[in-house]
């Protein structure tokens, strides 16, 4: 079975990933998976554009957890979209060094809800779990995606909503 996990970067996948690796499930990050698919350098986005629909139609099953902020766009069995208030999303960001321009568009797809859209997209909601990590520790976590995983919690999306933070000053 193969489970994405995605989000808005700072939402927490990596964190997670790494906790879920620990305990012996495999993990692939979509970072190492992308290389031979990008396309061009987004300098005023401070980022890299990749070919999005070849990488998926070219990347193959895995039996395990996929982290990355593009994993719903992958053909997965079950999806987690990891969120986080924007507020602290951009206190994370600020720490990663982003740039101001890049933050509040992070911080803005976040209050969109630009992820889970996506991800509703293309997966049934029965298949999706959204988690609000704003205060929770990553292997609280990983508790839950692994529940979820094993059918103990189940579906859940659409009931965070941090639209009043659109338009809000980074």
């Amino acid at each position: 079975m193969m489970t994405g996990i995605s989000g808005t970067p700072g939402t927490g996948k990596s964190s997670v990933g790494k906790v879920l690796s620990a305990r012996g499930h495999r993990v692939t990050e979509i970072a190492d998976t992308v290389t031979g698919y990008v396309i061009e350098r987004d300098e005023a986005r401070d980022t890299l554009v990749i070919d999005e629909e070849r990488w998926a139609a070219d990347f193959p099953h895995v039996d395990g957890f996929v982290v990355g902020h593009l994993s719903h766009l992958l053909p997965c069995d079950l999806v987690v979209v990891l969120r986080c208030e924007p507020p602290v999303l951009k206190e994370r960001l600020r720490r990663r060094g982003y740039k101001d321009a890049k933050i509040r568009e992070n911080c803005e797809a976040e209050a969109l809800d630009v992820i889970l859209v996506e991800t509703l997209g293309s997966h049934p909601a029965e298949k999706v779990l959204e988690i609000d990590t704003t205060h929770m520790d990553p292997v609280t976590c990983a508790d839950r995606i692994e529940g979820f995983v094993r059918g103990e919690i189940p579906p859940c999306s659409g009931y965070i909503d941090w639209s009043e933070y659109l338009g809000e000053e980074v």
